[in-house]
């Protein structure tokens, strides 16, 4: 019950309930000793009134004289509380009565003779004194003690008087009494409440300030404060509840501030570039949807570039990713310094950048958009000791109400700046829809889906194409290259020149690479348990796409942890573009996959520009001279230094040499000529389906 009273309650009830208890006791205590004295003053008072009645009766009932002690009585009965008094005779006959006494006969019921007796009763007390007579011889010579003796043995018992005193007074004033204790007690309990009110108000009054306070905070209105009035340990109290507070709006001020600026930096970094500082690719295209929309609803005419850098690949692959990222901040502030006010500048993802030029026509972007291929083309880029040019290609489309929605609008920028890259770079090209080059890039994003589609339905082939000594010595090795086909619809044969350039493009060699890669361990397995083929080396393709990738790593790395038996017939064979552009990770990987006793080729050798700088830092088993260089090596005196240079340079380093394309007779009669190890080509080995080769000897 008390945990349900507030603390003012609480200091009432714990000021008056002890004062409630001692009131109370001690009125308890007052009541009885005043009940207590009253019935004993009737008690006195009647006790010597009958002790005074009874000698004085001794004459009248000794004399018989009835009227004397008629006379006695009434002046007896004159006494409060008196009811009745009466007189009886020795032999308990009575002889006088005044009032209304009811009595016993004393004889009858042998009331003593020697002292008075009471009676009691619920609302009266009843009294018998003993009448005696006693006759006293003076004899002066006689001792004392004998006339005490004597005295004693003369005493004679005449009769009794009766006194019946009424209790109603003394219970009245009995119940007189407790009602004005009560009263008493209710009046002093009256006042100790009020003033235990008065002190527990004084007392609660600051204590449920600083509750109101304390909830106050907690509902979270830190500005709010107590009235420090308080003295010793409540105003410390008072003090720190206020000191608490201001601290905790503190840290809420700073908190929301912090909160205010990461809202802000999320709401920003949601729309921009983190690199850049541009508008992201998100921001942009909700814009272009609103640009668009104002062209459908208002006839306005506006345009949107797609814009691609030149040579940003070289920069990023022979100085790192840091010197990317500089290298797009710096032309970012170039090209936001060239910016119209109503423009809109964004980076849609890598070197990739898109403007929206806000009513705009055509001819006047196209003056706006050489502005800022100009201002690329003029821009140097430093990092180190080193300095690069860079190019912008840009794809240009016009924005009018027939220009469907904003994702065909990205796709026709993207069509032509693709086209203005294939047309020789740095260039601006404006999307027209019967552009004969359009058109092929569609027919490219048109193999994007077939080549999904034969992943999916697996329409996917392998055949092998063997490579062979030159000098023509067979022996229990044998080195075959297993060549990817696909099935067309029709199930003729596609070969990869067909959608290999669009694979690349769109980054689908990775999931290329990864079938042919699976597909190359389940022909392990089961053609090494064949006699006749346990002896191969399988050589197969890797894209540089595939190499860059680390997901595609990984789970070739875990491929060959489960058939570790495998790494030994698998040379994997890596142009010489992606080796050099990638030099440090394909150092890794060719580290890590040696460790399975994986083989490696240089592909396509002699075709970059500083080919022979790099070689000695590719650690690689076979080199494959570009068949560039082989077509025309019977009549082309450079083809045939180049081949004989890259020949010796490979034997200097302990590398085998691989003729690629060798066509015709003459061909291989001349790379036996120059010493080439091997040779591969249609006139050496036809490619095959992988099915015929346990069918060779």
């Amino acid at each position: 019950m008390l945990t349900s009273l507030g603390i003012r309650g609480r200091v009432i009830g714990l000021s008056i309930v002890p004062v409630m208890i001692i009131g109370v006791l001690l009125m308890f205590q007052l009541i009885t000793s005043k009940i207590d004295d009253l019935d004993q003053s009737l008690r006195t008072r009647a006790v010597a009134i009958a002790r005074q009645l009874a000698p004085a009766a001794e004459y009248g009932v000794a004399s018989g004289n009835i009227e004397i002690l008629q006379t006695l009585l009434e002046k007896a009965a004159i006494e409060p509380d008196i009811r009745g008094v009466a007189v009886f005779s020795d032999n308990g006959q009575w002889l006088a009565q005044v009032g209304r006494g009811t009595w016993v006969n004393p004889v009858r019921d042998k009331l003593p003779v020697d002292r008075i007796y009471q009676a009691e009763y619920q609302n009266r007390l009843v009294y018998y004194a003993p009448i005696t007579r006693t006759q006293i011889v003076v004899d002066d010579f006689q001792p004392m003690a004998e006339q005490a003796a004597l005295i004693s043995g003369q005493t004679r018992l005449l009769g009794w008087v009766g006194l019946d005193v009424s209790r109603s007074a003394t219970l009245k004033s009995q119940r007189d009494a407790i009602l004005r204790s009560l009263l008493i007690l209710l009046a002093g309990l009256g006042a100790s409440l009020l003033f235990a009110w008065l002190i527990g108000r004084q007392i609660t009054r600051p204590i449920l300030a600083l509750t109101h306070t304390v909830s106050r905070i907690g509902e979270g209105h830190l500005d709010e404060r107590v009235e420090e009035s308080g003295q010793a340990e409540l105003g410390m109290l008072q003090h720190g509840i206020n000191h608490m507070a201001a601290h905790l709006q503190t840290m809420q001020d700073q908190m929301q501030e912090k909160i205010d600026q990461a809202t802000a930096r999320l709401v920003y970094q949601a729309s921009h570039d983190a690199l850049t500082g541009l508008i992201n690719r998100r921001e942009f295209e909700q814009r272009l949807q609103r640009t668009l929309l104002s062209a459908l609803q208002q006839d306005r005419e506006h345009a949107l570039c797609y814009m691609d850098l030149d040579q940003f690949k070289v920069i990023n692959d022979t100085c790192g990713h840091a010197a990317g990222d500089e290298l797009l901040r710096q032309l970012a502030l170039l090209l936001k310094a060239n910016l119209r006010e109503r423009d809109t500048l964004a980076r849609l993802g890598g070197d990739e950048f898109a403007l929206l030029l806000e009513n705009c026509n055509v001819q006047d972007a196209l003056e706006v958009a050489d502005t800022f291929r100009a201002e690329v083309q003029r821009f140097r880029f430093k990092w180190g000791d080193r300095i690069f040019a860079v190019g912008m290609s840009v794809g240009m489309v016009a924005i009018n109400r027939d220009s469907g929605t904003a994702a065909n609008l990205l796709s026709a920028a993207d069509a032509a700046c693709y086209v203005a890259k294939d047309r020789g770079r740095n260039q601006i090209h404006v999307y027209e829809i019967r552009d004969s080059d359009l058109v092929r890039h569609r027919g490219e994003m048109q193999w994007v889906t077939r080549i999904h589609r034969a992943l999916e339905e697996q329409r996917l082939r392998l055949s092998w194409q063997e490579i062979r000594r030159t000098d023509g010595a067979t022996g229990t090795h044998r080195h075959v290259e297993l060549l990817l086909r696909m099935v067309d619809d029709d199930g003729s044969e596609i070969l990869p020149m067909a959608f290999i350039p669009a694979a690349e493009r769109y980054s689908i060699m990775p999931a290329l690479d990864s079938w042919v890669i699976e597909e190359a361990l389940r022909l392990c397995a089961r053609y090494l348990s064949d006699e006749r083929t346990q002896h191969c080396l399988f050589a197969v393709n890797l894209s540089g796409a595939s190499l860059k990738d680390p997901a595609f790593r990984s789970k070739l790395l875990a491929h060959l942890q489960d058939h570790p038996e495998a790494g030994p017939h698998l040379c994997f064979e890596i142009t010489e573009t992606a080796a050099i552009g990638n030099l440090a990770v394909v150092n890794g990987f060719i580290e890590a996959m040696r460790d399975f006793g994986c083989s490696f080729a240089l592909d396509d050798f002699g075709s970059g520009l500083s080919s022979f700088m790099y070689l000695k830092n590719l650690k690689v088993d076979y080199l494959k001279i570009d068949g560039a260089f082989v077509n025309d090596i019977t009549s082309n005196p450079v083809d045939r230094s180049m081949v004989e240079a890259i020949h010796r340079i490979g034997h200097q380093m302990g590398l085998k040499t691989i003729a690629e394309y060798v066509e015709t007779d003459q061909t291989l009669a001349m790379l036996r000529q120059i010493g080439v190890d091997y040779v591969q080509g249609n006139h050496v080995h036809f490619p095959e389906p992988l099915e015929k080769l346990c069918g060779q000897s």
